[in-house]
């Protein structure tokens, strides 16, 4: 199986920008919640929306310079809210809000 198929694999050779999305990174609509699951050992857990869904999020899905061991239940955080048709909705490019 080519590298196509993973999740978030580029081109063999395609140089990639700093700050700047591949062509085929997947974007969501920017959304707002609150941590309230962490599994740590399995490096995944769940962020409450508004309208009370819980979204899934994995340790991958953190934006840069956010450590997956400093978050805790309840923080406030900010996501790129990512609905799959398949997979159901995902939080990408997870960071904890900075407080006001």
């Amino acid at each position: 199986m080519s590298a196509e198929y993973f999740y978030g694999a580029t081109r063999k050779g395609a140089i990639r920008r700093p700050g700047k999305p591949a062509r085929n990174d997947p974007r969501g609509k920017p959304a707002t919640g609150r941590i309230t699951k962490l599994l740590v050992g399995q490096g995944h857990g769940f962020i409450r929306l508004r309208d009370d869904r819980e979204v899934f999020f994995h340790r991958g899905d953190l934006r840069e310079g956010t450590a997956f061991n400093t978050l805790q239940v309840g923080d406030a955080v900010t996501f790129e809210l990512l609905e799959d048709a398949v997979s159901g909705a995902r939080a990408l490019r997870v960071m904890r809000r900075q407080s006001r």
